[in-house]
């Protein structure tokens, strides 16, 4: 396991977080075992994780001067070919915001799991990398990440680009348009991020599914092949989703409240 990374909850939460001040909540005992006797947990996230460090979900409507937008609509390959210079300045918009945001107490609490169980794997459908920037070290991004820049045709990565410019620069290997490393509606989820991601779902002993909708896919599908597989899945979001009927524990709450409160719950000294 990894070390304890600076400025995390490393080996405990600091006096100043939000999560220092718990909200007691019950937990059934069994599931508190499960946990304690886990080797391996892999720890689904949505959305709403990342909604808790103020990062807008694709439901919530623009801001500003994208308020005429619909994310939906310039999220898109389609979108990218036909205006490139209005999808390259909104994504360069999402790219400020997502930088001056920092990982939440759930973010800080899947990245202490770590240094409690043997493993932990972290399969996001959030692409602003915020699992990593907590501590998280096994991080599966089906989404992609939007700090990443690949070129439209080749697909290679890029680096080193003006994120800046006014316009997407122009790859260097075959002059096509960089655009940002995401995943967009209407495209295929990467093949290793996906593989990765089955391969986990054989092996894993505990299966969280934290703060998604479960309307995406086919991510969505993944806590559906878990359960199939014979895993515990674990359901933690403040509102019902279908997920909920396939799901052995349903955890009503925010992921930043909920998270933290089972990690002290589960391992109440090594927090």
């Amino acid at each position: 396991m990894a070390a304890p990374v600076a400025g995390t909850m490393g080996r405990g939460y600091t006096a100043d977080s939000p999560s220092a001040k718990l909200r007691p909540m019950h937990f059934e005992p069994d599931l508190l075992e499960k946990l304690r006797a886990a080797r391996h947990i892999a720890v689904f996230t949505g959305a709403g994780v990342s909604a808790e460090s103020g990062i807008p979900t694709f439901r919530d409507a623009q801001t500003g001067l994208w308020a005429q937008f619909r994310a939906e609509d310039l999220a898109t390959p389609e979108a990218f070919r036909r205006d490139p210079v209005t999808v390259w300045n909104w994504y360069a918009w999402r790219r400020k915001l997502i930088r001056e945001v920092n990982p939440n107490p759930a973010h800080l609490a899947i990245a202490q799991m770590e240094h409690l169980v043997e493993h932990v794997t972290v399969i996001t459908q959030n692409v602003d990398g915020l699992h990593r920037r907590a501590g998280s070290s096994d991080v599966i991004e089906l989404h992609g990440n939007i700090l990443d820049n690949i070129c439209s045709d080749c697909r290679q990565p890029i680096k080193d680009v003006d994120e800046d410019a006014a316009a997407p620069p122009v790859c260097p290997r075959c002059n096509g348009l960089v655009r940002p490393g995401v995943v967009w509606f209407g495209e295929a989820l990467p093949e290793a991020a996906w593989a990765r991601a089955a391969e986990v779902l054989e092996c894993v002993d505990l299966f969280f599914c934290v703060g998604t909708s479960s309307l995406v896919e086919p991510a969505a599908s993944l806590p559906r092949h878990a359960r199939s597989f014979g895993r515990t899945v674990i359901q933690i979001n403040p509102a019902p989703t279908s997920h909920d009927e396939i799901a052995q524990y349903v955890l009503r709450g925010k992921a930043g409240e909920v998270l933290p409160a089972l990690v002290h719950a589960a391992w109440p000294t090594a927090v």
